[in-house]
């Protein structure tokens, strides 16, 4: 009889699990609609009612970075304080709070502050969520669920963006941000009726800024993003330059790449270990740059794009678990807000990089300096300890 219970309730975990890490994930993929749904709209409402020029679009559309790589650290620190779903609910909060700001008429200083608020609420959300799913996810699928949360920002931004441009032909502006509100509001009532997500039973211990656990493989993504600069900012550029186009259907193709990547082999950091997993994605990432780099036609730029999306989408959840399994329970938000912030960190200072290096040597030079800090990545987790990519015993 006590074997029939002890079974039949092994059984029912692994279910809980998934409709826990269902509800997270659906929480967090509305909150993220409200980012993505006014990325086509706001540089045509910057242009016209508010009647700015394009350095005002740059900073605007950019603005909210600022707020989220603070954000980060700050809000893995009250996961680990106060529970992981009082921090996803607060941030999916403040990003409705941001689209119900887009609604005020203060002009581009208003509008930078929806960006600002909308940021600390984006970084929230990513981080306590994150932290939220290892900690529901069995310690042997760590890596798969860090993975698989990811697709809520990836699912966001590529549906979010098409939901903005048909509600504004439908209804203007207002539709928009009533969208971008509603969205994350209706986030947070389903982040609150989850389960989990409490507080630790006791205060963590307060430690360094950036735990050195994070330092390496932080480092190594924030190279690694480089290239997602790199690609982001340069590859249509670079194709009108040779001729070619579909700079946009090579930027797709990146995108299918993360996805399926992410859906067919999220095993990978899980079944080999994250320092494994990360050096072959670094490598994975620095040759479909360098295909990118030598490319003269549209089939060696959507083969670059593609092996780029395969190790691009393996390389986060590998350091991610690195950082994960090195880390108590009580101090995860925090190490897992820092890992976050170099993610940012990475694509803030690489787009300037690649730019400048185009600007003095031509596009195909920046695509090889992004190759050189992938590889970069790659040497420096080399150097990370073998037991601290490895999966931790699950007993």
């Amino acid at each position: 009889m006590c074997t029939v219970e002890v079974s039949a309730v092994s059984e029912r975990a692994p279910a809980r699990s998934f409709v826990a890490f269902a509800g997270v994930f659906v929480a967090a993929l509305l909150a993220f609609l409200g980012v993505g749904c006014v990325l086509p709209v706001l540089p045509r409402y910057v242009h016209g009612p508010l009647a700015a020029g394009d350095v005002w679009v740059g900073v605007v559309t950019g603005a909210f970075a600022f707020t989220a790589v603070v954000a980060r650290p700050v809000a893995g620190r009250l996961a680990d304080r106060h529970g992981r779903r009082i921090v996803v609910l607060g941030g999916a909060l403040l990003v409705a709070a941001a689209g119900a700001l887009y609604f005020v008429p203060a002009g581009v200083p208003g509008l930078l502050v929806a960006r600002l608020v909308l940021g600390a609420g984006e970084g929230a959300v990513f981080t306590a969520g994150a932290t939220w799913v290892v900690d529901i996810a069995p310690v042997a699928r760590r890596g798969q669920a860090i993975g698989l949360f990811g697709l809520a920002v990836w699912g966001a931004l590529s549906a979010g963006p098409l939901i903005g441009e048909g509600l504004f032909q439908a209804g203007g502006y207002s539709l928009v941000w009533a969208f971008a509100a509603l969205a994350p509001l209706l986030g947070a009532v389903i982040a609150a009726r989850q389960p989990g997500g409490g507080p630790a039973p006791e205060p963590p211990a307060r430690g360094p800024l950036v735990p050195p656990e994070v330092l390496r493989p932080g480092i190594a993504l924030a190279l690694a993003n480089v290239g997602y600069g790199a690609l982001a900012g340069f590859i249509v550029l670079d194709l009108d330059r040779l001729g070619v186009g579909h700079g946009a259907s090579v930027f797709t193709a990146f995108a299918a790449a993360v996805v399926g990547t992410r859906l067919l082999l999220g095993r990978l950091p899980d079944r080999f270990g994250g320092r494994t997993t990360a050096i072959a994605a670094g490598v994975a990432e620095a040759a479909g740059l360098a295909l990118l780099a030598a490319a003269g036609s549209l089939v060696v730029a959507l083969a670059g794009a593609v092996v780029m999306g395969m190790g691009f989408s393996t390389l986060f959840p590998s350091l991610a678990l690195i950082v994960v399994n090195r880390t108590g329970d009580d101090r995860r938000g925090g190490a897992v807000g820092i890992f976050t912030a170099f993610f940012d960190i990475g694509v803030g200072l690489g787009g300037p990089l690649v730019g400048a290096v185009a600007a003095l040597a031509g596009y195909p030079a920046g695509f090889w300096a992004a190759a050189a800090c992938a590889a970069l990545g790659v040497g420096l987790t080399t150097t990370i300890s073998r037991r601290a990519g490895a999966r931790p015993p699950s007993g």
